[in-house]
Parts: structure tokens; C-alpha cells; sequence
């Protein structure tokens, strides 16, 4: 059982609803349900009765709602206190990013915070979403670049960085290579390639499902190099994640727009943190990223 699992259960009984639950834990309706589903089945009992829209928790459910709250509270209490710790033991900046993610803008900031900063240490992981959001709520991260699924928050600073149109890359010998511009029905019969973990991979695939309306089947890499290297042998296309840069060196892949109705898919890059965390650090990393977007 994935501890993420359990506060999707958490979710859904506390806000008596997988809709407003899918919404807090900001992924799809159809995707939280499948792992409520999924927890069901490795427990081998049912948590919930089910009767159309509505549930109701069964005695097994109820017992598993109540020892699970503490569990995961204590977690997140964990993380803090771990959190804090290291803060205290000396001058730390903790920022995550989108794995997927191509753009140079993160890269450049980090270099220019850190010789500005030499005395600060960085600590940096990578994640998908989802990853990254559980992470700035736990307190295992002070500041995340990331894209923008949901609606924002007032439990965090949201900004947006830059709002970038939707590219995909394809291999230059792919007869698609040749468009000016995609759409999902062009793409129905060449896999997406995906960037992500295998905890992910569910959440991301229904993202780009259901959301950009890319249903061609997928294929998934755990790292950019790895899926670059899927698209140059003609394995399928890759969503471009990220802000284009005039001298990214594209060859032997093409970089072309993705359409919806006629018109660019847009997508929002947002630095966020959570409202009221004391690290002195944060603000002046956000402005030195944000320079890099402008």
C-alpha cells in the first residue's frame, strides 16, 4: 500500500466526495478512484459501499479512516520536524522541479543563486506533479517549479512564471515531421512518450489523457534523455515541457506547435511555496527564476 493512496482515501471520506477529493489531491476524478480501487484490492476488503454518486464507509473502511488520520498525520509531522532540523543545522534552500521539464530557465537560476549564495547549500530533486506538490505540502521543499493543473491555492504564494504554448518533438524521418502544426487526432496512432516514475505513471498518463486530449497510447522513460532517445528512433513524440528557447539545439528531433480547435494548447509554469514559510531564501530565488522567464 502507497502511503499516497491512503490520503486519497482520506480525501474522498473527508470531503464525501471522489469529485472535491480528486480536486484537493490535483489529479482526475477517474484517476483517484482507480486507486481507492487499487487499495481495495491489495487490502482484500471493501472500504466503501458504492451506491451510484454516493458511498457510504463500511465498518472495515471506518476503522481504516480512523487509524489511517493518525498515520498520516504523524508522516507529515515527521517530514516537518526533519525539515526543520536540517534547517537549523545551517542555511539550506530545498527546491523541486518538474522532471520533465527541458527549459534552461531552472538551471540558470540555480547557478546564479548559488554564486550569489555560496554560503547557502541547495538541496534539488525532480518529480512529476504530483511528487512535487506532496513535497511542498509535507515541507520537504520549500519552493517547486512547476505547471499548473488546478486551481491555485491560498494555503500557497502562487506565480505564474510564464505561459508557454504546447509543443511536441517527433523524429525528423516521421511523415508527421513535415506539419506545420499537430492536433490530438493527427497523433491517435503514434504513442505519447511520457517522463516519469512508475508511481506516476497512472496520474500522468490520465493528465495528458483527459486534459490535452492525447489518446494514442503511451509509452513512459524515467528520465528526458532516455525519452529524447525513444523519439530519435521513432518510437513516438514526446510533450515539450517548458518555455522554448530560440538556441535549444533540436536536431534530429522536430519541435512543432500542438493545436486544439484551431488554436495553441497553452500551458502554465508557476513557482509556488507554501504562504508563511520563514526561509529567508525563497522570495530572492523566486526573483532571480523569475528573471530568467522575462
Amino acid at each position: 500500500m502507497l502511503l499516497r493512496q491512503l490520503k486519497y482515501f482520506l480525501a474522498v471520506v473527508e470531503t464525501d466526495s471522489f469529485t472535491e477529493a480528486a480536486a484537493r489531491c490535483f489529479i482526475s476524478q477517474s484517476a483517484i478512484s482507480q486507486q481507492i480501487q487499487a487499495l481495495e484490492r491489495e487490502l482484500d476488503v471493501k472500504l466503501l459501499n458504492r451506491e451510484g454518486r454516493k458511498f457510504t464507509l463500511t465498518e472495515a473502511g471506518r476503522y481504516f479512516y480512523q487509524k489511517g488520520r493518525l498515520l498520516v498525520d504523524e508522516a507529515e509531522r515527521l517530514c516537518r520536524e526533519t525539515a526543520k532540523i536540517g534547517q537549523e543545522n545551517g542555511r539550506c534552500l530545498r527546491i523541486g522541479y518538474l522532471k520533465c521539464y527541458s527549459g534552461l530557465e531552472f538551471q540558470m537560476a540555480v547557478a546564479e543563486f548559488s554564486r550569489m549564495h555560496p554560503e547557502v547549500a541547495t538541496e534539488i530533486m525532480d518529480g512529476n506533479h504530483e511528487d512535487l506538490y506532496d513535497a511542498l505540502r509535507t515541507g520537504s521543499v520549500d519552493i517547486i517549479l512547476n505547471d499548473q493543473r488546478r486551481a491555485f491555492s491560498d494555503a500557497y504564494v502562487n506565480q505564474i512564471l510564464a505561459t508557454s504554448e504546447c509543443y511536441i518533438k517527433i523524429s525528423e524521418h516521421s511523415p508527421l515531421a513535415r506539419q506545420e502544426s499537430l492536433t490530438a487526432d493527427e497523433l491517435k496512432t503514434v504513442p505519447c512518450i511520457l517522463v516519469a516514475s512508475p508511481n506516476q505513471r497512472d496520474n500522468e498518463e490520465t493528465y495528458y489523457r483527459e486534459i490535452v486530449g492525447l489518446d494514442g497510447g503511451f509509452l513512459f522513460a524515467e528520465n528526458l534523455e532516455q525519452a529524447r532517445l525513444l523519439v530519435a528512433g521513432g518510437k513516438g513524440f514526446l510533450p515539450v515541457e517548458g518555455v522554448p528557447m530560440s538556441h535549444a539545439v533540436m536536431a534530429p528531433l522536430h519541435r512543432i506547435p500542438l493545436l486544439r480547435d484551431g488554436k495553441p494548447v497553452l500551458r502554465n509554469y508557476c513557482a509556488f511555496w507554501r504562504a508563511g514559510n520563514p526561509n529567508p531564501y525563497i522570495e530572492e530565488f523566486f526573483d532571480i527564476l523569475k528573471s530568467q522567464f522575462d
